[in-house]
């Protein structure tokens, strides 16, 4: 039987290797390596060349994930939320969410409205629905004043 092609890659070429797909955060590649199972030391000496020579970052890392989530018609919160779970320090998901709204030029509120009314064609006529177009949107990490603007759009 043959061993796997990953048994023979070193550190590097697996972190390349997910690279190559996507960006990733350097607590992701972290993860991923450690289930390679590489050395702790390794891993650390191995991310630490990569970002040196620029070939992780986790501020291009955020960048791209908050740019791909406004796509999705997703809010701050949510977006915060995830970049947090990912090992993305609050400094660096600051700056990519203001670079990326400076560039977009991000309207929350239409993005809120805009969401809305992707999924639905109305407020909702009864309390009861109006709540779950509300929870819809907190769900999407919008605020409670973008939620009011967007249902007021509708």
């Amino acid at each position: 039987m043959m061993p796997g092609r990953d048994q023979q890659a070193s550190p590097r070429e697996m972190a390349i290797n997910f690279l190559a797909r996507r960006e990733y955060s350097r607590a992701e590649l972290e993860s991923r390596l450690a289930r390679k199972e590489v050395a702790p030391e390794e891993i650390a000496a191995c991310l630490d060349a990569l970002a040196e020579q620029g070939l992780q970052s986790d501020a291009r890392f955020a960048e791209s994930f908050v740019r791909t989530r406004v796509l999705r018609g997703q809010g701050v919160r949510r977006i915060q939320s995830e970049l947090f779970q990912r090992g993305v320090e609050q400094s660096v998901q600051r700056q990519a969410l203001a670079d990326v709204v400076a560039q977009e030029n991000v309207d929350w509120f239409a993005l809120a409205a805009d969401t809305l009314a992707r999924r639905f064609q109305t407020p909702g006529d009864t309390p009861k629905e109006r709540a779950r177009r509300e929870r819809f949107l907190a769900s999407r990490g919008f605020e409670f004043d973008q939620i009011r603007h967007a249902l007021a759009c509708l």
